[in-house]
């Protein structure tokens, strides 16, 4: 949808690092995440720039009390990477493989009014299907995109022309070559 990366939304690389994928969001409006995998399982931190917990907020710009609270050693070079944007962070969640669910760090959260995290809405599509692409894709990109399509690349079927001509008219196949290499995502 987003040929330049600069510009995209949403973005993958299955080789971010030897063991390592990473998968991040960035809205053009200041908000993110990232999400990395590795062998142990997968850790993510979100950040909203309007959430009452981030670190603009309060006055020694620090973090919110606890977000890293528990993040297992197997993570700990994650919290120290540049790349994630650590200082600017509202939300943290890591699942080592092992877990029957996703943890995060001892919270309080903002009483009354307080607001949210942000991780509710920014990890919204990971639960929504392809209806919630769908969207997202028509809101955000301000055109349709069809269904069949999106539910096509959701079933990770193999990435053809008329595939991406489906999707986004303007953009050749052949200039997706890269991309679909660093995604690790099958294509013709």
């Amino acid at each position: 949808m987003s040929p330049d990366w600069q510009y995209r939304y949403y973005s993958f690389n299955s080789k971010w690092d030897k063991g390592e994928m990473m998968a991040s969001m960035t809205d053009g409006c200041g908000n993110n995440f990232f999400i990395l995998f590795n062998q142990y399982g997968a850790i993510l931190k979100g950040f909203d720039h309007e959430s009452f917990m981030s670190p603009w907020a309060r006055d020694d710009k620090s973090l919110w009390p606890g977000l890293f609270d528990g993040v297992p050693a197997q993570f700990a070079q994650f919290i120290t990477e540049p790349a994630f944007d650590i200082p600017n962070t509202t939300f943290c969640m890591w699942r080592l493989n092992a877990d029957n669910c996703w943890q995060m760090g001892a919270i309080s959260f903002p009483g009354q009014g307080g607001g949210s995290d942000g991780s509710e809405e920014f990890l919204s599509m990971f639960v929504g299907g392809p209806e919630s692409y769908e969207e997202f894709a028509r809101d955000y990109y301000e055109k349709e995109v069809p269904l069949e399509s999106i539910e096509r690349i959701y079933r990770h079927e193999t990435l053809t022309e008329e595939l991406v001509k489906s999707l986004n008219p303007d953009v050749a196949f052949s200039d997706l070559k890269k991309e679909t290499k660093e995604i690790g995502y099958p294509s013709s």
